[in-house]
Formats: C-alpha cells, sequence, structure tokens
C-alpha cells in the first residue's frame, strides 16, 4: 500500500517532480519542521507559524526555494534552508509528505462501543477549527467570489494543480502579515504578474470582511 501512494504521489506532483517521491524521508525531515509548525503541519500561536498541511506540493515547494534562495525572508527558516542541507529532492519529498497530511474542523461522534482511546487522542491532534472572527461573512464571501474564487478556488480550498494556496483553514493573524508583506512589495502575490497590486486596491475593511468569511468556510 505505501508503494502504491508513493508513486500516485509521484504522478500527482508531476509539476516539480523529477525523481520518484520518498515519503518516508519526507516524514524524517518534517521532524525538523515540525519544531515550529508541529507533527501534523498546522501551525500555532495563532498564526505565527502557518498552517502548511494539505496546502498543494508544488505550492510548498515553491515558498521552500525561495526560502533557500533568500528571496523570502523569514528569520526562523534560515537554517533550515542552507542550500547545502536542503536539495531539490529532500524539498520534493517533505512538500509531498506535507500536502498529503489532512486535518479536520470537527471530532467525530464517539464511538462508546469501540472507543479508542489511541485513535481519539490522534483525531484530536488533527483537528484545527480557525475561529471565526468578526465580520460581514456576507459580503466577504461575495468579495471573495468576484475577486479571489478564479484562483483560489470555491470556498479558498486553493488548486492543486495550480499550486495556489488554499486561504480557508489558514489564521487570520497569518493572512493580514502577509497582506502586509504583499503590499509593500515583500512578497510577489502572482509571479506572472510581479507588478500587479490587487492588494492595495481592497480596503482594510473589504479585506476584514474577506477573512471573516474565509473564517468560517472551512467549517463542516
Amino acid at each position: 500500500m505505501k508503494i502504491i501512494k508513493q508513486w500516485l504521489l509521484l504522478f500527482c506532483c508531476l509539476p516539480y517532480a523529477v525523481s520518484a517521491i520518498d515519503l518516508d524521508n519526507g516524514e524524517e525531515i518534517n521532524e525538523v519542521c515540525a519544531g515550529c509548525h508541529g507533527e501534523f503541519a498546522k501551525g500555532g500561536k495563532d498564526g505565527e507559524y502557518p498552517r502548511i498541511s494539505g496546502q498543494p506540493a508544488e505550492f510548498i515547494a515553491q515558498q521552500l526555494r525561495l526560502f533557500r534562495a533568500r528571496e523570502r525572508q523569514n528569520m526562523p527558516m534560515l537554517p533550515h534552508t542552507e542550500a547545502r542541507e536542503l536539495p531539490d529532492s529532500d524539498i520534493n519529498d517533505v512538500s509531498a509528505y506535507i500536502n498529503q497530511i489532512q486535518l479536520i474542523t470537527q471530532l467525530p461522534p464517539m464511538d462508546e462501543e469501540n472507543f479508542d482511546a489511541l485513535e481519539r487522542l490522534l483525531q484530536t491532534k488533527k483537528m484545527l477549527n480557525i475561529p471565526k472572527i468578526d465580520g460581514d461573512v456576507e459580503t466577504g464571501k461575495s468579495l471573495y467570489n468576484k475577486e479571489c474564487r478564479s484562483c483560489h478556488g470555491a470556498e479558498g480550498k486553493g488548486k492543486e494543480a495550480q499550486a495556489v494556496p488554499m486561504l480557508a483553514g489558514q489564521y487570520t493573524n497569518y493572512l493580514w502579515k502577509q497582506v502586509g508583506k504583499y503590499r509593500a512589495g515583500e512578497r510577489i502575490h502572482d509571479e506572472d504578474e510581479p507588478d500587479e497590486e490587487l492588494l492595495n486596491d481592497f480596503s482594510d475593511e473589504q479585506l476584514h470582511a474577506i477573512f471573516a468569511y474565509l473564517s468560517v468556510a472551512d467549517d463542516e
């Protein structure tokens, strides 16, 4: 079963894969990432460390390459993205491993007759439900569908094939922090249009409404 899964990931991740994906190696590398992002890559400290589990594998790989090239600045990532310590094969492996980690937004009903404490603990560790923020959710949904949906997908779930990240299920504080970086020119919002300033066209009130919508978009 493991071999089949690894080959499936190889073909699913062809945009960036140049060799077979080694999920065991990816899991081992993720032990370093877990120091900040957690065992299941769900981040923490209210967005100081972003949720990266389930993000498109190529998007994760792109960001790691940017960190390695020092084109994206992030102090905590510096010691872990030295070129001699993070070859492309390791980037591909850990990106594929993190991509296949799926979180849940609520615990399933408890089966008291067949209760498995270990399984329940695992489910708890893999649960992430972004706190709802006050705001005009309906306005945010309308703005999202008009301005963001074509790239980031229905309900902010991202697009695997296009390496577009999910926004729903991401910490609101982290989203605000990245908006600041895009507006300041520290990050590029669209690699195909590096000079576009879409996020500068939104008011803070509009962005707050969009984030209010995203904070509930992944609820089940």
